[in-house]
């Protein structure tokens, strides 16, 4: 059955999300966005730097080792202090198994340093390299070839530039939730003032999440191996922030219930930093996704070459048949042609 006029002009009527799209750029950008995670696998790269993070946190714990045994090591008071802690809390047996291994990680910090030291940059360059191609499968744009050294160099570069912007990230969110603020207030002589607690609050959020700007702006910005200028991805790191903060609001009371139970406390941390790393994962990669599809960088984007053109020669085999009806017809062809000669 034929459809009618307005059948037609119903079905080429754009949706419901298509005009939304169209009536709403930020959605439509959000939807592009969207896309182009799901496209390029971003929960699959999101799972992979949760299993390298998850990797390097051994060398690292063994640096702290180290460091917490130089410092033991150099003030033999706080190392008594502990022993008799240890002493006075559980049973004599366990205790002098629990010093005996305090003394030896003590008398060994030398080598677990070099160990951990070691490790952790063979483990930071690995991981920062997997966090780099996530970042930029991201943008789906091509990458300038570099050998192994130029690579290896602009990994520890951008690593080390990871971990000045972590530790501001770290200082700034310290000097929002110490004390220092209420004391501020109180010198003010607004100590007693109404609402001054909901008002501490709402400063150490805003600090929080200004320390979390800065650190998902370089983030975005100088992790991807696609240049671009830092202050196009102001934008997706200051929403990336306000998500990572709300994020870590609501992760803190879910753990802090799931902690209490003797499961929770057996493999409530292990578990607690692999789905905390995973979900600030996919929060960091959908974010660069945000900034690699906003308009303003898509002249940053290196189209893809594509893939070579293949040409194969076509051998066709014919068969004697085909050969023998061929001759067939040009024989009484020409044999037609002969016999309406004559007859002229």
């Amino acid at each position: 059955m034929a459809q009618t006029l307005s059948e037609i002009e119903s079905d080429k009527a754009p949706g419901r999300l298509d005009r939304y799209r169209a009536r709403w750029p930020w959605f439509d950008h959000v939807m592009k966005a969207g896309s182009r995670y799901q496209t390029n696998n971003g929960d699959y790269f999101g799972a992979g730097i949760t299993y390298f993070s998850v990797f390097a946190l051994f060398p690292l714990a063994m640096l702290a080792f180290s460091v917490m045994g130089f410092v033991l090591a150099s003030h033999p008071d706080m190392l008594n202090q502990i022993e008799h802690h240890i002493e006075t809390s559980v049973s004599k047996d366990f205790s002098e198994t629990v010093t005996k291994l305090i003394r030896q990680a003590v008398g060994a910090r030398g080598t677990v340093g070099i160990v951990g030291l070691v490790g952790g940059v063979w483990a930071g360059l690995g991981w920062v390299a997997n966090v780099r191609a996530a970042l930029t499968k991201m943008w789906d744009s091509d990458t300038p070839k570099q050998n192994i050294v130029r690579s290896k160099l602009a990994d520890l570069v951008a690593l080390f530039g990871l971990g000045l912007a972590m530790l501001v990230f770290a200082g700034i969110t310290a000097v929002g939730s110490s004390p220092l603020t209420r004391e501020l207030f109180e010198d003010a002589g607004l100590g007693h003032a109404p609402g001054l607690h909901l008002v501490v609050t709402v400063v150490t959020l805003v600090v929080t999440v200004f320390g979390a700007w800065v650190l998902f702006t370089y983030v975005i910005a100088r992790m991807p191996r696609v240049p671009f200028p830092w202050h196009h991805a102001i934008r997706a790191g200051l929403m990336t922030a306000v998500v990572f903060v709300i994020f870590t609001q609501v992760a803190t009371l879910v753990i802090g219930k799931t902690l209490r139970g003797p499961a929770g406390a057996t493999f409530g941390p292990i578990l607690g930093i692999m789905l905390f790393v995973y979900f600030t994962s996919r929060i960091v990669l959908f974010a660069t996704a945000w900034a690699a599809t906003d308009p303003r960088n898509q002249q940053f984007v290196i189209p893809r070459a594509p893939d070579p053109v293949v040409i194969s020669p076509v051998v066709r085999e014919e068969r004697a048949g085909s050969v023998l009806t061929g001759i067939a017809a040009f024989a009484a062809g020409v044999s037609a042609a002969l016999l309406l000669r004559r007859r002229r």
